[in-house]
């Protein structure tokens, strides 16, 4: 199983705040864009090295949540663009074939299913995906809250060649962690799973939750693609926030990482991961190059 899976990059913005590159609340990764785009080049790069196999472009913070509704309105497309061809000039870099993901992220905040208003968050993916649509290989709906957020996103995909991935987030408080997986809606991860399906996606991933909720939800995703006969790949990019981190609200301050993602640490997870099933492992929020490096020498 290990010789199938797929390694994925890591997370954006904290690799960004950790080489020096511009960075701050509530901008997020979008002020590299703004100010050192040759750093978001450099952890396209980095990721590369470390064996990443597909990269994502640095587009999840290029959304009114973060940069505002009068410079989303102003420099949404062009940033959008600048994060699709900053990943598609690394991955043609790149010594073997990586491809390139096009970020599609909650447009109206992430982890608030409670926000979404399907006719605005489509006007905002409406601009990202006309701005990323020459760079990329696949479309990454990711960090998705519910089946409706999902349903917006491939409705707004209509009429593009690029296949699509959906990413799930999980509700991962730590009482949760022996219980069945949910999205952060409270809809289960196998309505979610079959849904996708439906919806013809190329793979179903798991992402920005805590380590501990994602077996259940790969275990799940198997489950339903097995018994509807699908063949979808399944992966994992979880985060290496502290327990409990996400009670605060977006953009009221970073969240502190927890010690023991540490690369070796993270590999014994993606293990789990995958001998539940996942073809798919990468890294979201703190999860770094030495991290990707770790689990492409031991996966891969």
């Amino acid at each position: 199983m290990s010789q199938q899976v797929k390694i994925l990059d890591g997370g954006m913005g904290r690799e960004l705040a950790r080489i020096g590159a511009p960075f701050r609340q509530p901008e997020w990764s979008a002020l590299a864009l703004y100010e050192a785009p040759e750093r978001v080049r450099e952890v396209h790069d980095s990721y590369i090295a470390a064996g990443a196999e597909a990269i994502t472009t640095n587009s999840y913070a290029v959304v009114p949540f973060h940069i505002g509704d009068e410079r989303f309105a102003a420099d949404g497309a062009r940033l959008a663009a600048l994060a699709g061809r900053l990943a598609r000039e690394a991955a043609d870099a790149a010594n073997s074939p990586v491809r390139v993901a096009g970020s599609l992220p909650p447009a109206l905040g992430s982890y608030r299913p409670d926000l979404f208003n399907e006719q605005q968050a489509q006007a905002i993916h409406r601009v990202l995906v006309a701005a990323q649509a020459p760079y990329v290989d696949f479309w990454l709906g990711e960090t998705t809250s519910s089946i409706a957020e999902a349903e917006s996103i491939h409705a707004v995909l209509a009429g593009q060649p690029q296949p699509l991935w959906l990413s799930f987030t999980l509700q991962d408080e730590p009482e949760l962690y022996d219980a069945v997986s949910t999205l952060r809606s409270g809809e289960s991860v196998s309505a979610a799973v079959s849904r996708a399906i439906e919806l013809g996606v190329e793979n179903v991933l798991f992402n920005c939750s805590h380590p501990e909720v994602m077996s259940s939800a790969v275990k799940q995703a198997a489950a339903v693609r097995d018994r509807l006969g699908a063949d979808i790949g399944i992966g994992v990019y979880a985060n290496a926030f502290d327990h409990g981190s996400n009670s605060g609200g977006a953009n009221e301050g970073l969240s502190d990482l927890r010690k023991d993602t540490h690369p070796e640490g993270y590999l014994n997870w993606a293990q789990e991961w995958v001998a539940a099933g996942a073809t798919l492992v990468g890294g979201c929020c703190g999860i770094g190059p030495e991290h990707i490096g770790r689990l492409a020498a031991a996966l891969k």
